[in-house]
């Protein structure tokens, strides 16, 4: 076996210890990961379709999946304000409590254990044959806006102030959304 097979028997590997590890506190792997994407996700990308192109599924899974967790009690809709066709989730207080009990804190504490180095460079590596995979089979790249190609810094505000805005949607981007994931998210390279 070359490095190369080695270094995908590991991913595999990883990735199916992870798996199994979800199947906890009542809910299942796509579950918790819906979870996460909604504690991530800038304010714009928390959507029911958004979140089916960030897990890869049908919006009909997707939906499945906020219906189990809306009767857990883990996530709400609201109708969003500026287009009341549209759907806004975001986690309950109980969903919020959930995310600090994630099963991942797990492969973190493991991760904790290497260097600062090592993770940089994992991180550069890992971070590339997820981008490079995402593009290969079409699925979106999901990323911060900071990173983002549409993230416009210090747009001149009517107040003289210094703002930031996606020059895609044209919104303003307030100051937490911008280490979050976001869907409309465009690497630069």
């Amino acid at each position: 076996m070359d490095n190369r097979e080695r270094a995908v028997q590991l991913l595999d590997r990883m990735g199916r210890i992870a798996h199994g590890l979800q199947f906890a506190l009542g809910l299942n792997p796509a579950q918790w990961e819906a979870l996460r994407f909604l504690a991530l996700a800038n304010r714009r990308s928390r959507s029911p379709s958004a979140l089916a192109d960030f897990l890869g599924t049908t919006k009909g899974t997707a939906s499945q999946t906020l219906i189990a967790l809306e009767s857990k009690g883990l996530v709400k809709r609201t109708r969003c304000v500026s287009d009341r066709r549209s759907v806004d989730l975001e986690l309950t207080p109980q969903g919020v409590e959930m995310i600090g009990r994630d099963p991942m804190g797990l492969v973190l504490d493991a991760v904790s254990e290497l260097s600062e180095g090592e993770c940089e460079t994992m991180n550069g590596v890992l971070g590339g044959l997820v981008t490079s995979l995402q593009r290969r089979i079409g699925l979106p790249e999901f990323g911060p806006c900071l990173d983002c190609a549409h993230f416009c810094e210090a747009i001149a505000e009517p107040e003289g102030q210094s703002g930031c805005r996606c020059a895609l949607s044209q919104d303003e981007l307030p100051q937490p959304d911008l280490d979050r994931v976001c869907a409309n998210f465009e690497s630069v390279a």
